[in-house]
């Protein structure tokens, strides 16, 4: 039994002051004051108490990369982030591209039993973007999301075609990675006063916003569920807006450090700022910020990218792309948000709607399922080192505001912040 104490609960009536009684892998009660015995009893006086945190878009490099994170070291990063879900992108070695690669990787993450794993499938064979997978036999295998995450499907044909038979599969939605990559050859920086002081090349938004307005119009043509990834620019937030108001089935995500950076912090080359798509201008990043409040953009997803310091160690146009974000992203999102219901809204509740993880991203009652997470919005923390395997985070040494203490998963406690921690 696990007694969570005096906290601010998110439950179906709203926020409250009340504990909550934790049994195997049930709530057995949200109420104030709970006289009932417990073997650990966390003390949430402070802190927010809700659903826990489901991330639409992990790299955990496994098959293939596992130098760089691998399913335990990225489940204990997600753990120690106040994730209890998670869904892992495609793009390893090799391609999640059939359904018994989907199987394994998540039967191997119920395993390690720290988070749930769920797995997005591959829109093409070998995310080669020439030839359609099975989508139908990848949905029977569990996939509820379909990428060619890292590449966009340039073929519109058999992107069209693909949408189609997923607007049939019940809860599936195509994820794109937006990119022209005609536009972004050879660059490394937006498209700004800050690349051009760098000489280097540069990256412009439309290479993103031009590949978002194609998909929508498929979008609507075909009546496929359909999610914008790490959206960065303002021209794109327009596009997700207005096809919003038409009423297409359309969702997003932002990252926590789109929302916090700007290529103007990279006055100095640092390779944990190389990310795609880049770091935009302010104008950009005030645009996205207005978007989650508004509920343009639905989630917060990390794009967790993680590399290893060799490969960061270099100079920036020869660094890899890609950030680590699952331990410092209720932290970001705490900052621009600040309002509890819409938090756990960005965080849980609409990330596990759009992934399709039915037990994830809930509001507490008693009979529910016990996947929990306790965050202190007033804790001030400098992050200076992770669970990851790998530390390219752009957060390193910046000091946030809002710290995980605790996450429950299924009844069992998978992090507790420890108080000799930074």
């Amino acid at each position: 039994m696990i007694l969570v104490r005096g906290g601010v609960v998110m439950t179906p009536d709203g926020p409250t002051n009340a504990d909550v009684g934790i049994e195997a892998n049930v709530v057995t009660a949200v109420a104030p004051e709970l006289d009932i015995s417990a073997d650990t009893v966390i003390d949430a006086t402070g802190c927010l108490v809700g659903p826990g945190f489901v991330d639409l878009h992990v790299h955990l490099r496994d098959p293939g990369q596992t130098w760089k994170e691998d399913l335990e070291t990225g489940s204990r990063a997600a753990a120690a982030g106040g994730y209890t879900g998670v869904v892992a992108m495609p793009n390893t070695n090799p391609p999640l591209d059939n359904p018994g690669a989907i199987r394994d990787v998540t039967e191997r993450g119920r395993q390690i039993g720290l988070i749930d794993v769920a797995v997005a499938a591959a829109l093409t064979q070998g995310r080669e973007g020439t030839e359609a997978t099975d989508v139908t036999a990848l949905y029977a295998a569990g996939a509820r999301i379909f990428s060619d995450d890292g590449d966009s499907v340039e073929d519109s044909a058999l992107l069209k075609d693909q949408m189609l038979l997923i607007s049939r599969l019940p809860g599936a939605v195509v994820s794109q990675h937006a990119e022209d990559t005609t536009l972004t050859l050879g660059g490394h920086m937006h498209e700004g006063e800050t690349a051009k002081m760098h000489r280097l090349g540069q990256l412009p938004s439309s290479a993103e916003s031009d590949v978002v307005a194609r998909d929508l119009k498929l979008a609507e043509e075909t009546g496929c569920r359909y999610h914008c990834q790490h959206v960065s620019a303002a021209a794109t937030v327009d596009l997700i807006r207005e096809a919003k108001k038409r009423g297409l089935h359309i969702t997003a995500e932002v990252t926590p450090h789109h929302l916090y950076f700007t290529d103007e912090d990279l006055g100095v080359l640092d390779t944990n700022l190389k990310m795609y798509p880049p770091l935009r201008s302010e104008a950009d990043r005030q645009s996205l910020v207005t978007a989650l409040q508004d509920g343009t953009v639905d989630a917060v997803a990390t794009d967790h990218a993680p590399h290893s310091q060799s490969e960061k160690d270099v100079a920036f146009e020869e660094a890899p792309r890609g950030v680590i974000g699952l331990e410092t992203a209720a932290s970001v999102a705490w900052s621009v948000i600040e309002q509890p219901v819409r938090f756990f809204e960005i965080m849980s509740a609409k990330p596990a709607d759009i992934a399709g993880m039915a037990t994830q991203g809930l509001w507490l009652r008693a009979g529910g399922p016990a996947n929990v997470v306790v965050f202190d919005p007033n804790e001030n923390w400098l992050p200076t080192g992770f669970a990851s395997r790998s530390v390219n985070s752009p957060f390193l040494g910046e000091k946030l505001s809002g710290r995980v203490q605790a996450t429950i998963y299924q009844g069992k406690m998978t992090y507790q912040l420890d108080e000799t921690d930074d």
